[in-house]
Formats: C-alpha cells, structure tokens, sequence
C-alpha cells in the first residue's frame, strides 16, 4: 500500500477554539522508499498565530497573506492522500484540525478519504514504554540526524517522521515476505531429509590480506589475541 507521512503546523493548539491550519507536509512512500513525490502547501489561516506557536514554527502572519486558503488547496490534497495509509504523529491533534478544517467545506473527514490512519507515536509507545517518544527523542534513538530541525516546519517534520517510521517498522515487510514466499528448491530438499551440495567461495589473495590486517588492528586496539586467532588454531589442531 502507498504510505503518506503528515504533518501539520496551525496558529495553535486548540482548534476547537478557532486554531487553523498554516502549513501541510507530506511525504510518500513506496516499497519502503521515500519518493521525491510530496505535498507541500503553506495556508493562509485567516487569522494570527498565537505567540506561543510563532516561537515552535516560525511562520509569520505577514509570510501567510498571500498563501491559498484551505478550501483552495483541499481538492488537491484529498487527492494525494486518497486511499493511501496515513502515518501521524500524535494523530488525534492533526486529524482534528483536518476535519474541522473539511466540515467547513461541507467534506467527509480524512479517515474517509485514505484506507487507514497509523498513529506513529501510539507505536512508538508499545516499541519504547516509558521513555521520550517525541520526534526529536526516536530520531536521537534510530540515530536520524535531525541538527537542523532549529524550528517545526510540516515538511521537514513530516521527512523526519517517514524515517523514524521505516526504522520503526524495519522487519515486518520481510516477514511477511519469507512467511509467503514459495520455497527454494534446496530447502525443499531438505525438507525431504536429503542434504544439498554445499558451494564453498574460496577468498582470494587480496581478502584474506585484509582479513588479517583487521584482525591485527582488533588485536593491536585491545591488546590481547583476538578470539578468531584462538578458533583458528583450535581448528588446526584438529
């Protein structure tokens, strides 16, 4: 399925009391790739951010003059996200203002228009109980280089975001794949109890003069052999 990263920046944090949205990033991801195919528009909120989130975005009123209005840009990206999975961070904050922002226009919600809604910081919490899973703490934990995230911004979060979710997820494709993937004809042999002629790759010169120059250089940094040289001879012994 086509995975839509979100994210959204508003005037605030209570859309109930009128915040709106300024800003949609997504991004999209196809068999586990981040595609150069986004969406990116900034919105014109008609009305001021609060100063508490112009200090988070950095978005100002004068910058959002003359930037479309929601209703403008809403066909648009209702069609980018159409059937797709949608991956949130902290869903329920984003989804309400999408949805207050689509009843005005007199349109379903969002869980309408994609297949499904993935709230990443809900699986992040079954993955890592009891620690920090802001965006900044998982891009620290799968080691993402967030330095230049100095201010939230809906793409660049939503960027983030698609790789902390690729990190997060790393396996389950795989696994679906080998749990339904015909099997090769060697182990089908072994299934029957035969056993298959083994391939043996020989290294060449080149490699194994490698080989030792890193075993050399283990051995130098810790000052001791190396538990490799010890294998080797027990096997010469033998």
């Amino acid at each position: 399925m086509r995975i839509v990263v979100l994210d959204t920046e508003t005037t605030g944090l209570n859309a109930g009391l009128g915040d709106r949205i300024i800003e949609l990033g997504c991004i999209e991801v196809l068999n586990r790739r981040v595609t150069g195919n986004h969406f990116h528009r900034y919105v014109n909120p008609e009305r001021e951010s609060e100063v508490g989130a112009l200090k988070v975005h950095g978005i100002t009123n004068e910058f959002l003059q003359d930037k479309p209005k929601f209703r403008e840009v809403a066909a648009e990206f209702l069609d980018y996200i159409q059937g797709t999975e949608l991956v949130i961070h902290n869903a329920a904050f984003d989804l309400e203002f999408l949805n207050l922002e689509l009843s005005r226009l007199g349109l379903p919600p969002i869980e309408g228009h994609c297949a499904v809604v993935v709230d990443s910081l809900a699986l992040a919490r079954e993955l890592h109980p009891g620690k920090k899973n802001s965006l900044d703490a998982l891009c620290e934990r799968y080691q993402i280089d967030h330095a230049h995230r100095t201010l939230h911004g809906a793409l660049l979060d939503a960027s983030l975001l698609a790789e902390v979710y690729l990190a997060m997820t790393r396996g389950q494709d795989s696994l679906a794949i080998e749990l339904d993937r015909p099997r090769p004809a060697a182990e089908a042999v072994a299934a029957r109890g035969e056993r298959p002629q083994l391939m043996v790759l020989r290294p060449s010169e080149d490699e194994l003069a490698e080989h030792e120059r890193l075993l050399a250089g283990i051995e130098a940094e810790n000052k001791t052999q190396c538990v490799w040289r010890r294998v080797e001879a027990v096997v010469e012994m033998h």
